[in-house]
Parts: C-alpha cells; structure tokens; sequence
C-alpha cells in the first residue's frame, strides 16, 4: 500500500490530506473536510492535474506579451508539451479575455484563452 500526505489546494482551508492507495489502485483519502479535498486527493493520486499560465507574444508589438491560461486542468506531464506549443502562438490585437489562443493543447483538449484585455 502506498500512503502519502498533501496539502488540498482547493479551499482555504488547507487540510493535511493522507492519501492511500491499495495494490489494486483503489485510493482512500481522509483528512479532508469537504468533498473537493476527497476529490483533490484522489486526483493528485492517480492522474494530477494543472492550470497552466503563461504569456504569448504580441504579433503586432515586439516584446509585448499577453497573459493567457489554459481553459481547464490539464494533465502534469502535458505542461512541457503545451508550453511547447505557445511558443509558437502570436495574436493579433485587439484581444479580449476569453479568446482561444490555442486550441487542443498538446492533445489535451484544453483551448487556452486570453486573461487580460488588450486594445489595438
């Protein structure tokens, strides 16, 4: 059996998490308070996920960036691949939050999308 301890993320609360999983990868997580920190633990156990942030060039603006986000958690061994990928996004101004930057990102099926407004 394999047993790990975490800090859930999902609340401010911060519970201290004790995650077990069993030879047949059945997972039990305690410790936490509410249901997302079961659901936190048993992610983080077996498929961990991550919002990714980051930034992509301006097309029209040398060394101007825009910030951007993937749309939802992708997989934590995506994150190198998807960064791949934004280095070769450039947007065109104007952009306002919420527009798709990148669709499917490296596979995952998470557009990423534009945090921040920016006129022409």
């Amino acid at each position: 059996m394999e047993r790990k301890e975490m800090i859930c993320i999902n609340c401010p609360l911060g519970c201290i998490l004790t995650v077990e999983q069993n030879e047949t990868g059945e997972v039990t997580v305690s410790g936490n308070t509410c249901p997302r920190g079961a659901e936190y633990g048993r992610t983080e156990a077996t498929a961990p996920k991550r919002v990714l942030t980051s930034t992509v060039r301006i097309r029209e603006e040398r060394g101007r960036v825009v910030p951007v986000k993937t749309a939802a958690p992708v997989p934590k061994e995506k994150i190198g691949a998807c960064m791949e990928a934004l280095k070769e996004v450039e947007v065109a101004l104007p952009v306002q939050i919420g527009d798709v930057v990148l669709e499917d990102a490296a596979g995952t099926g998470v557009c990423v999308v534009v945090t921040k407004g920016i006129r022409g």
